[in-house]
């Protein structure tokens, strides 16, 4: 019989299963703790104070400030622990976490989505280092603290019993009345911090056109609905917590009111009546903890589902043997591709082969293909039918390192990530060698422009280059695929940012390239770059209309 595969966060919880036994034991122990201050409020009133024992006052006062001590220890202990365990996951899970960011970015629209599993692991963590868990691992212990009262008089018990059965009545209630106002929660607030990052990424546009109140409705229009969702689910969240303090105030009265009734009754001392209450309070505080924790676990419960669905991975047959890199021939056979988020395909039929130091030119109008052709070679995007080999080999038979160790890739939208010249031209590899960086940043021609910033290769870019001209991140982009001499160098509309200087600095990387034996592929509408190609791709409405020797097939072209 097929078994299901277990949670993966529930098997990093389980290495903590030493932290989770200590947090039981110290539970067990504080619960039972919680006698003192009933024994004691009843010794006082049935033995203190009819015999006028000052000594033995003092005594209980000793023994109870004891029992205080040990359960604010102990508490400390707990809370402590969880935090740790609430860390464990973290530590476990976060790496795993972050590169799903890059992986739901490719093909999304909403910022806010492709961050969600952030924010989830976040969720889950934050949850379990509040007291919520704690009230949780409290609830069992009602029946202990009802069993106790039963001691003292059934009456007591069953009262606290019919009790804590509606409180626990409410829980439930307040749980499936805040499960779809916490999903529609975060479905806004995602929706929100779209339209927020827009405005931060498209800045400048916006600022110059006079855009800001245009997308400034739109932000209006989504806090609205994320401010009424989030009203919602704190009117309900209120609404509950409130009825279970009302109904605790009220129970504890009627224990009262029964305790009364059995000192009348000669069936009960006075000092019982103030146990009860004090016990009766004890068993219930964990259901109105919980129901006041109930909305962070309801997120957290969600976000767990979510992390679950993220961390799924299909089953991944092993390599079996570590490909040597690259050194031949790239090869595209029958190629379709619909970009994700897509319906119908924007390539295919697409059928070529080129051989090591050759360059090929990739033309065609806007919206024909050759940003789409240029992700699915560098992996970005899958093909949905086809393959794209490297001496042979699919793309997926070489390891991740090994295969983008083997590309290089300047998108058409050369950004940068936040750091130095150096950290961007290395991507962001851990001990880089300077001899790496120097040559990459001299095939791109940039090596004495950097030289000549205030701090050089140590210079901060900005978040996604902002402190530099549109020329020089794409130069420095370039210099990042350049990096490690890359057999296959795919660069998309590379001189669409760049002086006559810039152009020429381009041109002779390539030829750097093509000299050692790599393979390049230039998509681009300004044809002068065309000058280094050896062959040319035309593309038309995601087909292939043309195919050869660049001096030959421009000049059909023109002749068109």
């Amino acid at each position: 019989m097929r078994t299901q595969p277990r949670s993966r966060i529930a098997a990093v919880l389980g290495k903590s299963r030493s932290a989770f036994a200590g947090i039981f034991l110290l539970s067990a122990a504080l619960n039972i703790l919680l006698l003192g201050g009933a024994i004691y409020m009843m010794l006082v009133y049935d033995v203190v104070l009819p015999s006028g024992s000052l000594p033995t006052l003092w005594g209980l006062l000793l023994i109870v400030l004891l029992v205080y001590l040990f359960q604010a220890a102990m508490d400390i202990v707990r809370t402590r622990l969880l935090s740790r365990v609430s860390a464990t996951i973290d530590h476990e899970l976060g790496d795993q976490i972050f590169a799903l960011v890059p992986t739901l970015a490719i093909g999304r629209s909403s910022q806010g989505e492709s961050l969600q599993p952030i924010r989830d692991l976040d969720q889950v963590r934050n949850f379990l280092a509040t007291g919520g868990p704690l009230a949780i691992a409290d609830l069992p212990w009602m029946v202990f603290f009802i069993a106790v009262l039963t001691l003292l008089h059934w009456a007591l018990g069953l009262t606290v019993l019919l009790g804590g059965l509606t409180l626990l009545a409410l829980t439930f209630a307040t749980d499936r009345l805040t499960r779809a106002p916490t999903e529609l929660l975060t479905q806004k607030a995602n929706q929100r911090l779209a339209v927020a990052e827009a405005s931060r990424r498209h800045a400048e546009v916006l600022q110059a056109m006079a855009m800001v109140p245009h997308l400034q409705r739109h932000w209006t229009a989504h806090s609205r609905d994320f401010l009424a969702a989030q009203q919602a689910m704190a009117d309900t969240a209120a609404t509950m917590s409130s009825a279970s303090k009302v109904l605790r105030m009220l129970l504890q009265s009627l224990v009262l009111t029964v305790g009364a009734l059995l000192v009348i009754d000669g069936a009960a001392t006075g000092g019982v009546i103030f146990a009860s209450s004090i016990l009766a309070s004890r068993a219930l505080a964990p259901v109105e903890q919980a129901i006041g924790n109930w909305r962070g676990l309801t997120a957290a419960r969600q976000s767990w589902r979510r992390l679950e669905d993220y961390l799924k991975e299909p089953a991944q047959v092993p390599l079996p043997i570590d490909l040597p890199p690259p050194r031949q021939e790239l090869r595209v056979e029958h190629l379709a591709v619909i970009p994700p988020g897509a319906t119908e395909p924007t390539l295919a039929g697409i059928s070529f082969r080129l051989e090591a130091g050759q360059v090929l030119g990739v033309i065609g109008p806007s919206g024909s293909g050759k940003s789409t052709l240029l992700k699915t070679l560098a992996g970005i995007w899958t093909a949905s039918h086809g393959h794209v080999r490297l001496d042979g080999a699919a793309l997926d038979q070489y390891a991740p390192a090994k295969r983008g160790k083997a590309i290089g890739y300047l998108p058409q939208n050369a950004e940068l990530i936040d750091g130095s010249i150096a950290d961007n031209i290395a991507r962001f590899s851990p001990g880089a060698e300077t001899s790496g960086i120097i040559a990459a940043a001299r095939m791109a021609g940039i090596h004495d422009l950097v030289k000549r910033l205030p701090q050089g290769y140590g210079t901060p870019v900005g978040s996604n280059g902002g402190f530099l001209s549109a020329g020089q991140r794409q130069r420095i982009a370039l210099a990042r695929a350049l990096y490690s001499d890359p057999f296959l160098l795919l660069l998309d509309e590379p001189n669409s940012n760049l002086d006559p200087d810039g152009e020429a600095a381009l041109a002779a990387a390539v030829e750097a390239v093509k000299a050692r034996g790599g393979i390049v592929l230039l998509a681009a509408h300004r044809r002068s770059i065309l000058a280094v190609a050896d062959l040319v791709l035309h593309l038309d409405a995601g087909r292939i209309r043309s195919f050869g020797p660049r001096e030959k097939l421009l000049e059909e072209l023109a002749a068109r």
